[in-house]
Protein backbone atom coordinates (compact mmCIF):
# COMPACT_ATOMS: atom_id res chain seq x y z
CA UNK A 1 0.00 0.00 0.00
CA UNK A 2 1.14 3.86 -0.92
CA UNK A 3 2.59 5.94 2.02
CA UNK A 4 -0.27 8.24 3.57
CA UNK A 5 -0.19 11.34 2.21
CA UNK A 6 -0.31 14.76 4.63
CA UNK A 7 -2.34 17.56 3.31
CA UNK A 8 -1.41 20.41 5.69
CA UNK A 9 -4.33 23.12 5.08
CA UNK A 10 -4.07 26.90 6.03
CA UNK A 11 -5.91 29.54 4.05
CA UNK A 12 -6.88 26.95 1.71
CA UNK A 13 -10.47 25.32 3.61
CA UNK A 14 -11.96 23.97 0.12
CA UNK A 15 -12.31 20.89 -1.55
CA UNK A 16 -12.53 21.69 -4.80
CA UNK A 17 -9.68 22.95 -7.30
CA UNK A 18 -7.25 22.55 -4.32
CA UNK A 19 -4.14 21.77 -5.53
CA UNK A 20 -2.40 20.10 -2.75
CA UNK A 21 -5.12 17.24 -2.16
CA UNK A 22 -5.14 16.60 -6.33
CA UNK A 23 -1.31 15.74 -5.75
CA UNK A 24 -1.47 14.02 -2.29
CA UNK A 25 -4.09 11.69 -3.62
CA UNK A 26 -2.47 10.39 -6.66
CA UNK A 27 0.30 9.27 -4.02
CA UNK A 28 -1.26 7.40 -1.65
CA UNK A 29 -4.37 7.75 1.45
CA UNK A 30 -4.55 11.69 2.19
CA UNK A 31 -4.61 12.75 5.73
CA UNK A 32 -5.58 16.30 5.86
CA UNK A 33 -4.05 18.24 8.46
CA UNK A 34 -4.89 22.03 9.86
CA UNK A 35 -2.75 23.04 12.79
CA UNK A 36 -3.57 26.65 14.61
CA UNK A 37 -0.06 28.13 15.55
CA UNK A 38 -1.03 31.45 16.99
CA UNK A 39 2.72 31.66 18.17
CA UNK A 40 4.75 32.08 14.45
CA UNK A 41 2.45 35.37 13.39
CA UNK A 42 3.76 37.04 16.39
CA UNK A 43 1.07 40.33 16.52
CA UNK A 44 -0.88 39.19 13.48
CA UNK A 45 -2.27 36.20 14.93
CA UNK A 46 -5.65 35.78 14.01
CA UNK A 47 -8.27 38.22 15.77
CA UNK A 48 -11.17 37.30 16.83
CA UNK A 49 -13.49 38.05 13.78
CA UNK A 50 -11.53 35.72 11.59
CA UNK A 51 -11.31 32.90 14.51
CA UNK A 52 -14.88 33.06 14.80
CA UNK A 53 -14.57 32.65 10.71
CA UNK A 54 -12.21 29.91 11.23
CA UNK A 55 -13.57 27.78 13.54
CA UNK A 56 -16.83 27.55 11.37
CA UNK A 57 -14.98 26.89 8.18
CA UNK A 58 -12.80 24.09 9.72
CA UNK A 59 -16.39 22.82 10.89
CA UNK A 60 -17.82 22.60 7.20
CA UNK A 61 -14.39 21.43 5.76
CA UNK A 62 -14.62 17.97 8.10
CA UNK A 63 -18.38 17.82 7.12
CA UNK A 64 -17.42 17.96 3.36
CA UNK A 65 -14.63 15.61 4.31
CA UNK A 66 -17.09 12.90 5.57
CA UNK A 67 -18.44 12.61 2.09
CA UNK A 68 -15.45 10.96 1.27
CA UNK A 69 -15.60 9.33 4.50
CA UNK A 70 -12.76 11.64 5.41
CA UNK A 71 -11.75 13.31 8.63
CA UNK A 72 -9.88 16.66 9.20
CA UNK A 73 -6.64 16.11 12.26
CA UNK A 74 -6.94 19.05 14.03
CA UNK A 75 -3.52 20.12 16.38
CA UNK A 76 -2.57 23.18 17.72
CA UNK A 77 1.04 24.52 18.62
CA UNK A 78 4.08 25.13 16.58
CA UNK A 79 3.54 23.80 12.61
CA UNK A 80 6.35 22.33 12.14
CA UNK A 81 6.70 20.41 15.20
CA UNK A 82 2.88 19.20 14.44
CA UNK A 83 3.67 18.42 11.19
CA UNK A 84 6.77 16.49 11.73
CA UNK A 85 5.37 14.43 14.60
CA UNK A 86 2.35 13.69 12.49
CA UNK A 87 4.64 12.49 9.62
CA UNK A 88 6.33 9.76 12.10
CA UNK A 89 3.22 9.29 13.72
CA UNK A 90 1.85 7.86 10.39
CA UNK A 91 4.85 6.83 8.24
CA UNK A 92 3.48 9.48 5.49
CA UNK A 93 5.64 9.88 2.58
CA UNK A 94 5.31 13.68 2.21
CA UNK A 95 3.17 16.33 2.98
CA UNK A 96 1.69 18.70 0.21
CA UNK A 97 0.36 22.44 0.62
CA UNK A 98 -0.66 25.36 -1.51
CA UNK A 99 2.04 28.17 -0.69
CA UNK A 100 1.14 31.04 1.52
CA UNK A 101 3.78 34.29 1.18
CA UNK A 102 2.69 35.60 4.57
CA UNK A 103 6.58 35.87 5.88
CA UNK A 104 5.61 33.37 9.13
CA UNK A 105 4.39 31.16 6.72
CA UNK A 106 7.22 31.58 4.09
CA UNK A 107 9.39 30.61 6.97
CA UNK A 108 7.68 27.45 8.27
CA UNK A 109 7.79 26.23 4.84
CA UNK A 110 11.75 26.57 4.82
CA UNK A 111 12.08 24.92 8.04
CA UNK A 112 9.87 22.26 7.22
CA UNK A 113 11.24 21.49 3.89
CA UNK A 114 14.55 21.04 5.97
CA UNK A 115 12.97 18.15 7.88
CA UNK A 116 9.95 16.20 5.22
CA UNK A 117 9.38 15.84 1.99
CA UNK A 118 7.57 19.39 1.44
CA UNK A 119 5.28 19.01 -1.65
CA UNK A 120 4.00 22.62 -2.21
CA UNK A 121 0.99 24.03 -4.88
CA UNK A 122 0.28 26.81 -5.81
CA UNK A 123 -3.29 27.92 -5.90
CA UNK A 124 -4.23 31.23 -3.67
CA UNK A 125 -4.13 33.80 -6.28
CA UNK A 126 -4.64 34.04 -9.86
CA UNK A 127 -0.77 33.82 -10.67
CA UNK A 128 2.41 32.98 -8.41
CA UNK A 129 3.36 36.54 -6.32
CA UNK A 130 6.21 37.14 -8.23
CA UNK A 131 5.45 35.63 -11.65
CA UNK A 132 4.55 38.94 -12.73
CA UNK A 133 7.37 41.11 -13.39
CA UNK A 134 8.35 44.55 -15.66
CA UNK A 135 10.19 44.01 -18.75
CA UNK A 136 13.94 44.29 -16.87
CA UNK A 137 12.17 41.42 -14.62
CA UNK A 138 12.00 44.06 -11.79
CA UNK A 139 8.73 43.20 -8.98
CA UNK A 140 6.12 45.56 -9.81
CA UNK A 141 5.47 48.66 -7.34
CA UNK A 142 2.20 50.24 -8.97
CA UNK A 143 -1.16 48.53 -9.69
CA UNK A 144 -2.17 49.79 -13.13
CA UNK A 145 1.25 48.56 -15.21
CA UNK A 146 0.75 45.03 -12.39
CA UNK A 147 -2.98 45.27 -13.49
CA UNK A 148 -2.42 45.41 -17.51
CA UNK A 149 1.03 42.58 -17.17
CA UNK A 150 -1.33 40.46 -15.53
CA UNK A 151 -4.10 40.32 -17.76
CA UNK A 152 -1.80 39.17 -20.92
CA UNK A 153 -1.92 35.87 -18.71
CA UNK A 154 -5.47 35.45 -18.16
CA UNK A 155 -7.49 33.30 -17.91
CA UNK A 156 -6.00 31.52 -15.45
CA UNK A 157 -5.55 27.76 -15.40
CA UNK A 158 -9.08 25.94 -15.50
CA UNK A 159 -10.03 25.26 -11.78
CA UNK A 160 -9.58 21.29 -10.74
CA UNK A 161 -12.47 18.93 -9.52
CA UNK A 162 -13.25 17.49 -6.49
CA UNK A 163 -11.40 14.67 -5.80
CA UNK A 164 -11.82 11.45 -4.59
CA UNK A 165 -9.79 10.96 -1.32
CA UNK A 166 -8.42 7.44 0.05
CA UNK A 167 -8.13 6.85 4.06
CA UNK A 168 -5.05 5.68 5.65
CA UNK A 169 -5.13 2.37 7.64
CA UNK A 170 -5.21 4.50 11.16
CA UNK A 171 -5.46 7.94 11.93
CA UNK A 172 -3.90 10.01 14.29
CA UNK A 173 -4.95 11.54 16.78
CA UNK A 174 -7.00 15.42 16.60
CA UNK A 175 -8.16 17.89 18.89
CA UNK A 176 -11.78 18.51 19.50
CA UNK A 177 -12.21 22.07 17.55
CA UNK A 178 -14.93 23.06 20.22
CA UNK A 179 -11.76 23.02 22.77
CA UNK A 180 -10.11 25.02 20.92
CA UNK A 181 -12.17 28.42 21.96
CA UNK A 182 -12.09 30.27 18.73
CA UNK A 183 -15.74 31.57 18.95
CA UNK A 184 -16.83 33.98 22.20
CA UNK A 185 -18.41 33.17 25.03
CA UNK A 186 -18.02 35.79 27.81
CA UNK A 187 -19.60 37.59 26.78
CA UNK A 188 -21.10 36.07 22.66
CA UNK A 189 -20.56 38.86 20.70
CA UNK A 190 -21.39 37.03 17.70
CA UNK A 191 -25.03 37.19 17.20
CA UNK A 192 -24.56 39.84 14.45
CA UNK A 193 -22.08 37.62 12.12
CA UNK A 194 -23.80 34.87 12.92
CA UNK A 195 -26.99 36.55 11.13
CA UNK A 196 -24.78 37.87 7.91
CA UNK A 197 -22.80 34.90 7.59
CA UNK A 198 -22.83 31.42 6.19
CA UNK A 199 -19.64 30.10 6.50
CA UNK A 200 -17.86 27.33 4.35
CA UNK A 201 -17.13 25.91 0.82
CA UNK A 202 -20.92 25.24 -0.43
CA UNK A 203 -21.99 29.14 1.13
CA UNK A 204 -19.38 30.42 -0.77
CA UNK A 205 -20.86 29.26 -4.27
CA UNK A 206 -23.87 30.34 -3.08
CA UNK A 207 -23.15 33.38 -2.68
CA UNK A 208 -20.83 33.85 -6.13
CA UNK A 209 -23.85 32.52 -7.76
CA UNK A 210 -26.18 35.25 -6.08
CA UNK A 211 -23.42 37.81 -7.43
CA UNK A 212 -23.18 36.15 -10.97
CA UNK A 213 -27.07 37.70 -10.84
CA UNK A 214 -26.29 41.25 -10.03
CA UNK A 215 -22.43 42.34 -11.10
CA UNK A 216 -23.49 43.89 -14.20
CA UNK A 217 -24.63 46.93 -12.21
CA UNK A 218 -21.42 46.16 -9.64
CA UNK A 219 -19.61 49.25 -11.34
CA UNK A 220 -21.80 51.31 -9.95
CA UNK A 221 -23.33 49.80 -6.91
CA UNK A 222 -20.38 48.70 -5.02
CA UNK A 223 -20.02 52.49 -4.57
CA UNK A 224 -23.67 52.88 -2.85
CA UNK A 225 -23.24 51.74 1.19
CA UNK A 226 -27.53 51.60 1.37
CA UNK A 227 -27.83 49.47 -1.64
CA UNK A 228 -24.62 47.33 -1.27
CA UNK A 229 -23.51 46.06 -4.34
CA UNK A 230 -20.51 44.30 -3.17
CA UNK A 231 -19.69 40.95 -3.91
CA UNK A 232 -19.41 39.98 -0.39
CA UNK A 233 -16.65 37.36 -1.51
CA UNK A 234 -13.99 38.44 0.35
CA UNK A 235 -13.37 36.39 3.34
CA UNK A 236 -14.26 33.30 1.57
CA UNK A 237 -11.25 33.87 -1.15
CA UNK A 238 -9.49 34.92 2.04
CA UNK A 239 -10.01 31.49 3.90
CA UNK A 240 -9.90 29.80 0.80
CA UNK A 241 -13.35 28.26 0.67
CA UNK A 242 -13.14 29.97 -2.90
CA UNK A 243 -10.39 30.17 -5.48
CA UNK A 244 -9.71 33.15 -7.34
CA UNK A 245 -9.42 31.00 -11.15
CA UNK A 246 -12.99 29.52 -9.90
CA UNK A 247 -14.24 32.88 -9.60
CA UNK A 248 -12.80 34.18 -12.57
CA UNK A 249 -13.56 31.11 -14.42
CA UNK A 250 -17.47 31.75 -13.55
CA UNK A 251 -17.63 35.07 -15.38
CA UNK A 252 -16.56 33.48 -18.79
CA UNK A 253 -18.77 34.88 -21.58
CA UNK A 254 -20.21 37.99 -19.50
CA UNK A 255 -18.87 40.93 -20.63
CA UNK A 256 -19.21 44.93 -19.59
CA UNK A 257 -17.82 47.63 -17.15
CA UNK A 258 -19.38 45.52 -13.92
CA UNK A 259 -17.48 42.42 -14.51
CA UNK A 260 -14.33 44.39 -15.94
CA UNK A 261 -14.81 45.86 -12.63
CA UNK A 262 -15.10 43.25 -10.39
CA UNK A 263 -11.82 41.52 -12.07
CA UNK A 264 -9.51 44.40 -11.39
CA UNK A 265 -10.77 43.87 -7.09
CA UNK A 266 -9.51 39.98 -8.35
CA UNK A 267 -6.37 41.25 -9.33
CA UNK A 268 -5.70 43.46 -6.13
CA UNK A 269 -5.45 40.92 -4.07
CA UNK A 270 -2.28 39.28 -5.93
CA UNK A 271 -1.03 43.11 -6.34
CA UNK A 272 -1.22 43.12 -2.33
CA UNK A 273 0.72 40.04 -2.15
CA UNK A 274 3.02 40.85 -4.79
CA UNK A 275 4.01 44.00 -2.36
CA UNK A 276 4.24 41.39 0.31
CA UNK A 277 6.73 39.51 -1.43
CA UNK A 278 8.79 42.21 -1.68
CA UNK A 279 8.52 44.19 2.03
CA UNK A 280 7.27 40.94 4.16
CA UNK A 281 6.55 43.84 7.02
CA UNK A 282 4.68 46.11 5.03
CA UNK A 283 1.95 45.90 7.37
CA UNK A 284 4.10 47.50 9.83
CA UNK A 285 5.93 50.29 8.82
CA UNK A 286 5.95 53.16 6.54
CA UNK A 287 7.12 52.50 2.90
CA UNK A 288 7.90 56.05 2.83
CA UNK A 289 10.16 56.14 5.72
CA UNK A 290 10.07 60.08 5.92
CA UNK A 291 6.47 59.14 7.59
CA UNK A 292 8.79 57.76 10.53
CA UNK A 293 9.15 61.16 11.86
CA UNK A 294 5.50 62.36 11.04
CA UNK A 295 3.85 64.06 14.37
CA UNK A 296 0.82 62.40 14.37
CA UNK A 297 -1.30 61.97 17.90
CA UNK A 298 0.09 59.14 20.29
CA UNK A 299 -3.10 57.28 22.01
CA UNK A 300 -0.08 55.59 24.00
CA UNK A 301 0.86 58.95 25.48
CA UNK A 302 -1.95 61.00 24.47
CA UNK A 303 -5.11 61.06 26.72
CA UNK A 304 -7.26 62.89 24.04
CA UNK A 305 -6.10 60.81 21.31
CA UNK A 306 -6.92 57.68 22.78
CA UNK A 307 -10.50 58.94 23.73
CA UNK A 308 -10.45 59.85 19.98
CA UNK A 309 -9.85 56.29 18.56
CA UNK A 310 -11.65 54.36 21.11
CA UNK A 311 -14.42 57.12 19.53
CA UNK A 312 -13.44 55.73 16.22
CA UNK A 313 -13.65 52.54 17.14
CA UNK A 314 -16.77 52.18 18.80
CA UNK A 315 -18.95 54.81 15.99
CA UNK A 316 -19.28 57.78 18.17
CA UNK A 317 -17.51 59.95 16.03
CA UNK A 318 -20.48 62.65 15.27
CA UNK A 319 -19.94 61.69 11.65
CA UNK A 320 -23.11 59.35 10.89
CA UNK A 321 -21.42 57.87 7.32
CA UNK A 322 -17.88 57.26 9.77
CA UNK A 323 -20.21 55.59 12.97
CA UNK A 324 -22.38 53.56 11.04
CA UNK A 325 -19.50 51.88 9.05
CA UNK A 326 -17.64 51.29 12.26
CA UNK A 327 -20.39 49.69 14.02
CA UNK A 328 -21.28 47.57 10.87
CA UNK A 329 -17.58 46.28 11.31
CA UNK A 330 -18.04 45.39 14.98
CA UNK A 331 -21.68 43.86 14.19
CA UNK A 332 -20.82 42.10 11.65
CA UNK A 333 -16.79 41.65 11.24
CA UNK A 334 -17.21 43.30 7.84
CA UNK A 335 -17.72 47.00 6.54
CA UNK A 336 -18.77 48.13 3.16
CA UNK A 337 -15.59 49.16 0.89
CA UNK A 338 -16.53 52.67 0.09
CA UNK A 339 -16.94 52.82 3.62
CA UNK A 340 -13.58 51.35 4.82
CA UNK A 341 -11.89 54.42 2.77
CA UNK A 342 -13.91 56.70 4.55
CA UNK A 343 -13.41 55.38 7.88
CA UNK A 344 -9.83 54.77 7.31
CA UNK A 345 -9.21 58.21 5.53
CA UNK A 346 -10.51 60.21 8.82
CA UNK A 347 -8.69 57.99 11.30
CA UNK A 348 -5.58 59.34 9.71
CA UNK A 349 -6.46 62.54 8.39
CA UNK A 350 -8.98 64.02 11.01
CA UNK A 351 -7.90 62.79 13.95
CA UNK A 352 -3.75 62.00 13.05
CA UNK A 353 -3.40 59.14 14.10
CA UNK A 354 -1.31 56.79 12.80
CA UNK A 355 -2.60 54.05 10.52
CA UNK A 356 -1.01 51.23 12.22
CA UNK A 357 -3.54 51.56 14.68
CA UNK A 358 -6.65 51.14 12.24
CA UNK A 359 -4.59 48.18 10.80
CA UNK A 360 -4.40 46.64 13.91
CA UNK A 361 -8.52 47.32 14.54
CA UNK A 362 -9.14 45.59 11.52
CA UNK A 363 -7.03 43.15 11.77
CA UNK A 364 -8.98 41.98 15.07
CA UNK A 365 -12.79 43.02 13.83
CA UNK A 366 -12.38 41.58 10.27
CA UNK A 367 -13.60 38.53 9.03
CA UNK A 368 -11.63 39.10 5.95
CA UNK A 369 -8.71 40.17 7.78
CA UNK A 370 -5.57 39.62 5.30
CA UNK A 371 -2.01 40.32 6.10
CA UNK A 372 -1.34 41.98 2.61
CA UNK A 373 -4.87 43.90 1.56
CA UNK A 374 -5.06 45.22 5.18
CA UNK A 375 -1.47 46.51 4.94
CA UNK A 376 -1.61 47.63 1.12
CA UNK A 377 -5.35 49.40 1.68
CA UNK A 378 -4.51 51.57 5.05
CA UNK A 379 -1.02 52.67 3.24
CA UNK A 380 -3.03 53.50 0.40
CA UNK A 381 -5.31 55.76 2.28
CA UNK A 382 -2.26 57.18 4.33
CA UNK A 383 -0.10 58.42 1.61
CA UNK A 384 2.89 56.12 3.66
CA UNK A 385 2.85 53.62 0.94
CA UNK A 386 4.58 52.21 -2.15
CA UNK A 387 1.40 53.00 -4.32
CA UNK A 388 -1.28 55.31 -2.51
CA UNK A 389 -2.82 58.53 -2.70
CA UNK A 390 -1.15 61.22 -1.64
CA UNK A 391 -1.85 62.66 2.30
CA UNK A 392 -3.39 65.58 1.42
CA UNK A 393 -6.14 64.50 -0.43
CA UNK A 394 -7.93 64.46 2.77
CA UNK A 395 -11.68 62.50 1.84
CA UNK A 396 -14.98 65.01 2.93
CA UNK A 397 -16.81 62.40 4.72
CA UNK A 398 -20.04 65.13 5.07
CA UNK A 399 -20.00 65.02 0.96
CA UNK A 400 -19.27 61.31 0.56
CA UNK A 401 -22.35 59.90 2.34
CA UNK A 402 -24.72 62.54 0.55
CA UNK A 403 -22.49 61.80 -2.87
CA UNK A 404 -23.07 58.17 -2.05
CA UNK A 405 -26.59 58.10 -0.70
CA UNK A 406 -25.45 56.90 2.50
CA UNK A 407 -29.29 57.40 4.01
CA UNK A 408 -30.45 54.02 4.70
CA UNK A 409 -27.12 52.93 5.53
CA UNK A 410 -26.68 55.22 8.40
CA UNK A 411 -30.59 54.19 9.61
CA UNK A 412 -29.53 50.73 9.70
CA UNK A 413 -26.40 50.74 12.10
CA UNK A 414 -26.91 54.59 13.55
CA UNK A 415 -30.66 53.82 14.94
CA UNK A 416 -30.37 57.16 17.41
CA UNK A 417 -30.42 59.47 13.71
CA UNK A 418 -33.66 56.99 12.11
CA UNK A 419 -35.90 59.56 11.93
CA UNK A 420 -34.26 62.20 10.29
CA UNK A 421 -35.12 63.00 6.56
CA UNK A 422 -32.43 62.46 3.94
CA UNK A 423 -31.44 65.72 3.29
CA UNK A 424 -30.26 65.80 7.16
CA UNK A 425 -29.28 62.54 8.36
CA UNK A 426 -25.44 62.96 6.82
CA UNK A 427 -24.54 65.54 9.18
CA UNK A 428 -27.24 66.57 11.35
CA UNK A 429 -26.67 69.65 13.12
CA UNK A 430 -28.20 72.05 16.36
CA UNK A 431 -31.75 71.10 16.71
CA UNK A 432 -31.96 68.06 14.69
CA UNK A 433 -28.79 66.55 16.18
CA UNK A 434 -30.56 63.76 18.93
CA UNK A 435 -29.36 64.45 22.45
CA UNK A 436 -27.90 60.48 22.40
CA UNK A 437 -25.73 61.04 19.21
CA UNK A 438 -22.34 62.03 19.56
CA UNK A 439 -21.14 65.53 18.96
CA UNK A 440 -18.07 65.76 16.35
CA UNK A 441 -14.97 65.09 17.45
CA UNK A 442 -13.90 67.85 15.38
CA UNK A 443 -15.19 70.23 12.86
CA UNK A 444 -14.43 68.91 9.51
CA UNK A 445 -12.94 72.26 7.83
CA UNK A 446 -10.87 72.62 11.23
CA UNK A 447 -9.64 68.78 10.51
CA UNK A 448 -8.58 69.52 6.85
CA UNK A 449 -6.75 72.70 7.99
CA UNK A 450 -5.21 71.28 11.12
CA UNK A 451 -3.97 68.43 8.87
CA UNK A 452 -2.71 70.08 5.74
CA UNK A 453 -0.85 72.88 8.39
CA UNK A 454 0.75 69.75 9.98
CA UNK A 455 1.61 67.94 6.90
CA UNK A 456 2.96 71.44 5.35
CA UNK A 457 5.22 72.25 8.13
CA UNK A 458 6.35 68.87 8.16
CA UNK A 459 7.28 68.86 5.14
CA UNK A 460 9.23 71.89 5.68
Amino acid sequence: MSLPQIVWLRRDLRLADQPAFHAAAQAGPVIPVYVLDDDRPGDHAMGGASRWWLHHSLDALSRGLGRHHSRLILRRGDCVEQLCRIAAETGAGAIHAIRHYEPWWQEAERELAGKVDLSLQDGNYLMPPGAVRTGSGEAYKIFTPFYKALLQHMPPRDPLPEVSLSNPESWPESDDLADWGLLPAAPDWAGGMRKAWDVGEDAAHERLEFFLDHVADYEDDRNLPSLDGSSRLSPYLHFGELSPAQVWHEFDGRRGKGVESYRREIVWRDFAQNIICQFPDYPLRNYREQFDNFPWRDPDSDDDAAGDLRAWQTGRTGYPIVDAGMRQLWATGWMHNRVRMIAASFLIKHLLIDWRHGERWFWDTLVDADFGNNGTNWQWVSGTGVDSQMFVRIMAPLSQSEKFDAAAYIREWVPELADLPDEEIHDPEGLLRPADYAEKLIGHREARDRALSIHGDWKS
